[in-house]
């Protein structure tokens, strides 16, 4: 990763939109060995002003008892889910839990700045509410700056007077976009991180950010009130830029009286949940995350 993905990541961040546009199609079409997921498809669901496009496993869409998971994907805002890494992720974590998933293809930056993800994420919540699917059989997660939607998400949930998902799942969410500098990891962990750099947040903030405030609580989510947050389960690495974006989080919410548990693992790379092929501990998160997941809904069933 670090003499791989940083440096790719490096060299896109110098780049200009359509290096980005390049990349964003590269992206999409990495499928695992050129073959697609079991039971994925990509389809636009709904209609009307609300059509959301973005890849299914199972039927998320069909009202029934089993869970569905709202998977919100990660790629500093401007990269598409990776069909090689989030689509087997999402679909390891259906088969354990009888699930089944809908990742949203929302609108990236830097073509398609805040708020356009956001409001599409919203979107694709309100479809599912729509189908008829309960809201306590709804698990949202989402990784790096999809853990910035997953939270942003919450926000505009609770805003909108909508029902709150059974449970949430941020791993290595990027939680302030105001600063750089931030809190200590942000530039003690520079040489540690084997993803990210101070460069590439810096130009991802502009992209995505654009002519926002990014004191919004939807851009910055910790800027928010965590009242009335459905349980979190909030995964990241002690060596990551972002760690303490988690750490600080984690304990607002619980400050908010929100049921909170952090997982804070050394030495892994930024949202390495995701990498089971290559990262062992992955799969341990994987597990402890299915675990969370079954406790909520079991709770819920109970009450």
């Amino acid at each position: 990763m670090r003499w791989l993905i940083r440096p790719y990541l490096a060299h896109i961040a110098r780049g200009g939109i359509s290096r980005v546009a390049r990349s964003q199609i590269a992206v999409a079409g990495r499928y695992p060995k050129g073959q697609r997921v079991a039971d994925c498809e990509y389809d636009y669901w709904g209609e009307g002003e609300r059509v959301m496009p973005g890849h299914t496993l199972g039927e998320p869409f069909k009202a029934s008892d089993s869970p569905v998971i709202l998977w919100l994907h990660g790629g500093a805002f401007i990269f598409p889910a990776m069909p090689d890494g989030h689509l087997p992720f999402v679909n390891r974590l259906c088969r354990s839990l009888s699930a089944s998933a809908f990742l949203p293809d929302y609108r990236l930056a830097p073509a398609n700045p805040f708020p356009a993800a956001l409001n599409d994420c919203e979107s694709a919540y309100r479809l599912l509410l729509d189908a008829g699917v309960s809201p306590d059989r709804i698990v949202l997660g989402g990784e790096s700056a999809g853990g910035n939607l997953v939270v942003a998400l919450l926000y505009r949930i609770r805003k909108q007077g909508l029902p709150m998902p059974v449970c949430a799942i941020p791993v290595s969410p990027t939680l302030d976009m105001g600063r750089l500098n931030g809190a200590p990891p942000r530039f003690l962990n520079v040489k540690k991180d084997a993803m990210l750099s101070p460069g590439v947040l810096f130009r991802i903030r502009d992209w995505y950010v654009g002519d926002s405030d990014s004191a919004n609580p939807e851009v910055s989510p910790l800027m928010g009130e965590c009242s009335g947050l459905p349980p979190l389960l909030i995964t990241a690495s002690t060596a990551e830029l972002l760690c303490d974006d988690s750490v600080l989080f984690a304990r607002k919410a619980s400050k908010a009286g929100v049921k909170t548990e952090l997982a804070l693992w050394p030495l892994m790379p930024h949202a390495f949940p995701l990498l089971e092929r290559w990262i062992p501990e992955a799969k341990r998160a994987r597990e402890d995350i299915t675990t969370f997941i079954q406790e909520q809904l079991g709770a819920e069933k109970t009450d």
